[in-house]
């Protein structure tokens, strides 16, 4: 594996009565794509947002290493350090895109970089850029409602990625997409992460999509009960 990106330990988390998270470890390597699959209430959506920070969890611990800087222990932060995080450091990536449909394409794109500080200028020179890096030049000005499906995600994607993201994670980001379009998304996904040197986590319930990653977290129940490496079919 190459340098942990991400190592959590020990993470636990319950929602009422339920567990959803029993002691989870997991090493995350710098320019791996990983793709958690389990059944409905597994633990794998609940796994993700603790270690994207958006949810804490009761216990254990979730170190974020950059690129450059000092490693980060991200259940150590409070919410206003852990927003500034995900809005500057990390890219998301969503089953329904939650794109503003008021908003043209690459307006929705600029967005990212615009709350971040830079100018609107800028913002929608390098959203234009990434929109057609990504097949969607000539799109710049449809509202998100006048795109298809893979267009739109497509646009997430671009959103994710426009801020420099070392790291993206993306939850059931082809769930509701055809075969051909979900397969065209992936290839999106993958050369805007991978294929960059960054690193991308998925929660998907498509093995194919899984496939495609490379390497697969098994979680039930609230525990991860395997793992696979896909291009050398090794399991642990």
């Amino acid at each position: 594996m190459n340098t942990p990106v991400l190592h959590a330990q020990s993470l636990t988390k319950t929602f009422g009565t339920t567990t959803a998270l029993a002691g989870v470890d997991l090493i995350v390597g710098r320019g791996e794509s990983v793709a958690i699959m389990g059944a409905s209430g597994s633990g794998k959506t609940t796994l993700l947002h603790v270690l994207a920070g958006i949810t804490a969890p009761d216990a254990g611990s979730v170190h974020y290493a950059p690129a450059h800087g000092a490693p980060v222990d991200i259940t150590t932060r409070n919410e206003r350090e852990r927003s500034k995080l995900r809005r500057e450091t990390f890219g998301f990536v969503f089953q329904q895109g939650l794109l503003i449909p008021e908003l043209t394409a690459i307006e929705n794109i600029a967005l990212a970089l615009m709350i971040n500080g830079t100018s609107r200028r800028v913002a929608l020179e390098h959203a234009a850029g990434w929109m057609a890096s990504l097949g969607l030049a000539g799109m710049e000005e449809r509202r998100i409602g006048e795109l298809s499906g893979g267009q739109a995600q497509r646009v997430a994607i671009a959103r994710a990625q426009v801020t420099g993201a070392e790291l993206v994670f993306a939850d059931e980001p082809t769930g509701a997409l055809d075969s051909q379009t979900s397969n065209d998304v992936m290839d999106a996904l993958l050369w805007s992460t991978t294929g960059q040197g960054r690193t991308l986590l998925v929660v998907t319930h498509d093995s194919e999509v899984a496939a495609r990653c490379s390497r697969t977290v098994h979680v039930r129940d609230g525990h991860v009960i395997g793992t696979e490496t896909v291009n050398t079919g090794v399991t642990a």
